[in-house]
């Protein structure tokens, strides 16, 4: 640990990558604060941290933990993620001003460093599927209005970096891809998968012919620690360079619990908002960051 240790603050600590990030930084020593509406009850991991009670929708509590933390450090995973719900739910909108508001309040207390978490859903996926930091164009440029997930995500990217090159502020912007894993809301592909495999359903799903890569969850929230704790800024990609397709990981799946026969490919139609292909470049991650899966 750096003589002059960092005070971390985590939002969202309970969700599904925020503990984990959790977990990494207290595993390294660091004093971390973890933001959550409701902290857990029990021992368990990540019982070491600081917890506190917080809707960050609400500007009076967003500011009050603020002022009581004082963090030099920020990770701000919090945001309306329901599957089925979050590409189209009003709260995106909700959380793009309060997370303006919880940058701005971050400096004010003397903040450092900050990582905000994006998304893939930021790009405009291009021909070849590959979707690069640098080059390859968000939503914010197509002449469509998007769906308001991947538009609020990357307007807020946009405006985070733009704070924080005029605040002074160390800022880097994590645009997260694909992931699974242990605490998954049970509704979204890979939890659904499995538990309608073990209940003996059958498994509707698309033709699988989409192609994308996975990184398990604990890795993911790893990984947006270590951006923190690095210098780099900027957006960079959270995600595997390994791709595959759905029907491939369905299989996989399906082959593991002996009953491959009850997943029906071609079962749904593809949907509209699906590229065929959505792969991240990783070597922002991997080479400046220095971290790997």
């Amino acid at each position: 640990m750096p003589v002059h240790a960092p005070r971390i603050m985590v939002t969202g600590a309970t969700g599904f990558l925020g503990r984990y990030a959790v977990e990494y930084l207290l595993a390294r020593g660091y004093e971390v604060h973890a933001v959550t509406r409701t902290p857990p009850s029990h021992a368990a991991a990540g019982e070491a941290a600081i917890w506190h009670r917080a809707d960050l929708l609400d500007p009076g509590s967003l500011d009050a933990t603020i002022a009581a933390i004082k963090p030099t450090h920020l990770l701000h995973f919090a945001w309306a993620v329901v599957p089925g719900q979050s590409y189209t739910d009003p709260l995106n909108f909700a959380w793009v001003e309060s997370s303006l508001r919880l940058i701005r309040k971050f400096r004010d207390v003397g903040g450092e460093r900050s990582v905000f978490l994006g998304s893939c859903a930021e790009y405009s996926p291009p021909p070849n599927g590959l979707c690069d930091e640098d080059t390859t164009p968000l939503v914010l440029e197509s002449a469509s209005p998007g769906l308001p997930y991947g538009q609020c995500k990357a307007a807020l990217g946009r405006m985070t970096m733009s704070f924080a090159a005029q605040a002074g502020l160390s800022h880097a912007w994590a645009r997260v891809f694909f992931q699974f894993g242990p605490h998954e809301h049970p509704n979204r592909l890979v939890p659904y998968v499995i538990r309608t495999l073990l209940e003996g359903q059958e498994t509707l799903c698309s033709a699988g012919t989409q192609v994308r890569s996975f990184m398990y969850g604990p890795d993911v929230g790893a990984a947006c620690a270590a951006l923190l704790l690095s210098p780099v800024a900027g957006s960079v990609n959270i995600g595997s360079d390994r791709p595959t397709t759905i029907a491939e990981l369905l299989s996989k799946i399906g082959e593991k619990l002996g009953r491959q026969e009850l997943i029906k490919l071609g079962a749904r139609p593809l949907s509209p908002f699906d590229p065929p292909v959505l792969l991240p470049t990783t070597a922002r991650l991997t080479q400046e960051v220095g971290w790997t899966p």
